[in-house]
């Protein structure tokens, strides 16, 4: 997909930065992992069935900090399939592509490792490649809708030291389904629609909220069909040519979307074959220290004897919402306790990012936003950088702003609060894109090369110091717009600190909880 260009010296910054940035998460997690000892937490955690040996325990020493939480569910599917009916809620492609890469690349290591030591391994090196691809498809994505490569460079740095980093490197599905869904973004900006469709089906089995990207399919077809239309009159005049055209569009959505839920519609087909058909109990062959940890936590195994459990009677069998309303009691409102503050202020800033990014667009665009941008625009728009075209209030960034606005009210009001960080994080780029508009609105230090003196430049100077910001980076484009601003933190605004502030503190705060066995989810 072209991801690696070599003549892009932004691209190669990005690329460099993100390994960079891996590699110093995971040489934290195992300093952290090693000076911490672990909470007692009352998570799912299944005892292991054979003994470890000593490469094995050096490998648990190392990143043992990445297996915690939701990182054990990953690693049990890939090790042992969907035993329990809670492990349904956690999608197949993550930890089939686990087992392939634990299967294949690292078979030559099963005479020093344990196949569960070999299916972190595999794990963590998944992750930190999706991360850093997925990074470079965000550059790539940020160019063609911002066309600004600043904002988007700037966008793409920021990503790599993301708030939800921990989550990016832990055995979690999140890197993979960033690098699917910012592709699949892409590769729908540039036209590629069988490409992004592709993309986004395998987004969708990656995690639930996948589904929602549908949206984009529908909405750039409907946006060229609406285009067309106003045209002129000649195309309406010609009533079969546009009978013709509506039925392209409505047989293109219906076709990409139903290709975009096929694999969900596939894994809730698989849990109720499982659980709900006759004759599937699979219990003879469960080792006895899994049936009792079933017994033990009340986990419930495939039906046997004729005991089917209560979702499969429901006139749609979905066991997806069902355990995410029995295991885990999601649904609307139901978060809102007095004991719950402590995780509403833990997803506060990102919140008050997301309704801001919101807010910034509307005010800037209310027209384009009120005919949900199905308007066609004049001819003689500028399309350059530093235009009107261009940047994060730029007519092409509505669908994305649409996008982490329902994101975000659904994290906020039918999630547990504090996983909205990495839910939000991993699946749009509103978060990066607003961020990185705001820094290279605000911050001096980001209009030009980065000198002290500038620091005192008016906010009337901007647009004459913005043009001398690609010279600039073209001069030196290795001077990383975020390690300029943390060497010179002291001279950065307010506003520069509280972004800067927020994104590093929770990778830090991230890295120690989560190692940890501490609440952070």
């Amino acid at each position: 997909m072209e991801l690696v260009n070599r003549q892009d010296p932004y691209l190669r910054e990005v690329l460099w930065f993100a390994m960079c940035c891996r590699a110093l998460t995971l040489l934290l997690q195992a300093l952290f992992n090693l000076l911490i000892p672990d909470h007692a937490a009352d998570a799912f955690s299944p005892p292991r069935l054979s003994e470890p040996g000593l490469c094995d325990l050096l490998l648990e020493w190392l990143l043992g900090g990445l297996s915690h939480w939701d990182a054990e569910h990953f690693l049990f599917i890939a090790e042992r399939g969907y035993l329990y009916e809670h492990n349904f809620a956690f999608f197949p492609v993550y930890p089939l592509s686990v087992r392939a890469v634990a299967e294949v690349a690292l078979w030559p290591l099963q005479w020093l490792l344990r196949l569960r030591s070999r299916l972190l391994l595999s794990a963590v090196l998944l992750n930190s490649l999706f991360s850093v691809l997925a990074a470079a498809a965000l550059y790539k994505l940020g160019c063609v809708v911002l066309r600004c490569h600043r904002v988007a460079f700037l966008a793409a740095i920021l990503f790599c030291i993301s708030p939800a980093n921990i989550f990016m490197a832990a055995a979690y599905s999140e890197s993979m389904f960033a690098f699917l869904a910012f592709s699949a973004m892409w590769q729908l900006e540039k036209g590629q629609t069988w490409l992004s469709g592709l993309l986004f089906s395998l987004a969708s089995g990656v995690r639930a909220n996948g589904l929602v990207n549908a949206g984009f399919f529908i909405y750039s077809r409907s946006k060229c069909f609406a285009l067309q239309l106003q045209v002129g009159s000649r195309l309406v005049r010609k009533l079969p040519p546009f009978w013709r055209q509506l039925l392209s569009l409505a047989s293109s959505v219906i076709l990409m979307c139903a290709g975009i839920f096929l694999p969900f519609a596939l894994f809730q087909y698989y849990a109720y074959v499982r659980f709900c058909a006759p004759g599937t109990g699979l219990q003879q062959s469960v080792p006895k220290p899994l049936l009792q940890l079933a017994l033990d936590k009340g986990y419930r195994l495939a039906a046997k004897n004729g005991l089917r459990p209560p979702w499969c009677s429901q006139r749609f069998p979905v066991v997806y919402s069902y355990i995410q309303d029995v295991y885990w009691n999601v649904g609307f409102l139901r978060y809102f306790e007095l004991r719950q503050v402590p995780n509403f202020l833990l997803a506060l800033p990102v919140t008050l990012l997301g309704s801001w990014a919101a807010w910034t667009y509307l005010t800037a665009n209310p027209r384009h936003c009120l005919t949900l941008g199905l308007e066609r625009r004049k001819n003689g728009e500028e399309q350059g950088e530093g235009k009107p075209g261009t940047g994060f209030c730029c007519p092409a960034v509505l669908v994305y702003v649409v996008h982490a606005t329902v994101l975000l009210l659904f994290g906020v009001f039918c999630m547990h609060v504090q996983v909205l960080t990495r839910f939000f994080g991993s699946a749009t780029p509103i978060l990066y894109w607003f961020s990185a508009h705001l820094l290279q609105e605000y911050e001096p230090l980001l209009w030009n090369g980065g000198t002290d003196n500038q620091t005192t430049a008016s906010l009337s100077e901007k647009s004459v110091l913005g043009n001398s910001l690609a010279g600039s980076y073209e001069k030196g484009i290795s001077e990383n717009p975020v390690v300029r601003l943390l060497l010179n933190y002291r001279l950065n605004t307010p506003l520069a600190k509280c972004i800067l502030g927020y994104f590093l503190s929770y990778w830090l705060l991230g890295l120690i909880l989560h190692c940890n066995f501490l609440p952070w989810t």
